[in-house]
């Protein structure tokens, strides 16, 4: 009778567990970063604003729950995400194979080529030739860091910065000769402004898989698959109902989402 009621006793235990780790997705925190233009950023007055932004708020009006957007600096968004500060990222994360050892990835949400940017009448080339001796501002720990890095590392001085607008200010002060990023946040957030009018892009578009990722995917922990497959249904949904291209003729004249 005793081995029978522990019996009992572990089977309670063991479906009470499953039921504890069961999650009614009534509200969704979303991580993001607050300091990329178009994507995110946020507005004199406190409010966040760009592509990211409305994407996220679109996803959690799909998916029918409400949304908590909560900013984080980019270095340590990842480890914020697997801390519980928040259950999803959705701040233009490229999905590589270095991060899907720590996150998993939904299908991405958009994808667009990185470039760089240098100082008009410089002359400056993409080549290993051309970059020896230049210095490169990115933002730290991006796929764009890692890439310059990788493949261009014994030519120029890598400089990192916390947020893209600060690589954008040693730009225009000529402590550095180039930027690379996200060609859509380098146009939108430094050569369409006062600031980038003296620049332009050089060299072509990088988008090789190996370096650059699948696109921009939304990273929540590890396991939580009913998240992400309720994210994934979410953007499909939006992009065959017309709200993902009423948000995407918002910031840009082009097919942001890719082929």
């Amino acid at each position: 009778m005793k081995k029978l009621i522990a019996a009992v006793f572990a089977t309670a235990v063991a479906v009470g567990a499953v039921g504890a780790e069961a999650k009614d997705w009534k509200k969704v925190r979303i991580g993001v970063e607050g300091a990329y233009p178009p994507f995110s950023q946020v507005t004199a007055d406190g409010k966040l604003v760009g592509f990211d932004i409305d994407i996220a708020n679109a996803l959690c009006d799909q998916m029918k729950v409400e949304c908590e957007l909560v900013t984080q600096d980019w270095d340590g968004i990842i480890p914020a995400l697997n801390a519980r500060k928040y259950d999803a990222i959705i701040a233009s994360m490229s999905i590589t194979p270095e991060r899907k050892e720590k996150v998993d990835f939904t299908n991405k949400y958009y994808q667009t080529p990185a470039k760089f940017v240098r100082k008009k009448g410089s002359g400056i080339e993409i080549t290993q030739d051309g970059l020896k001796g230049k210095s490169v501002g990115v933002q730290r720990a991006t796929i764009h860091d890692n890439f310059v890095t990788e493949v261009y590392g014994d030519e120029v001085e890598v400089k990192r910065y916390g947020t893209q607008d600060e690589a954008y200010l040693d730009m225009v002060a000529g402590r550095v000769d180039l930027l690379l990023a996200d060609s859509i946040a380098l146009e939108d957030g430094f050569l369409k402004t006062d600031s980038g009018k003296d620049y332009e892009f050089v060299g072509p578009d990088f988008t090789d898989p190996q370096y650059f990722g699948e696109g921009a995917g939304i990273a929540i922990r590890k396991g939580e698959d009913e998240l992400r497959e309720m994210l994934n249904a979410a953007i499909d949904a939006i992009r065959a109902n017309g709200v993902y291209k009423s948000i995407q003729d918002k910031y840009f004249d082009f097919n942001v989402y890719g082929s």
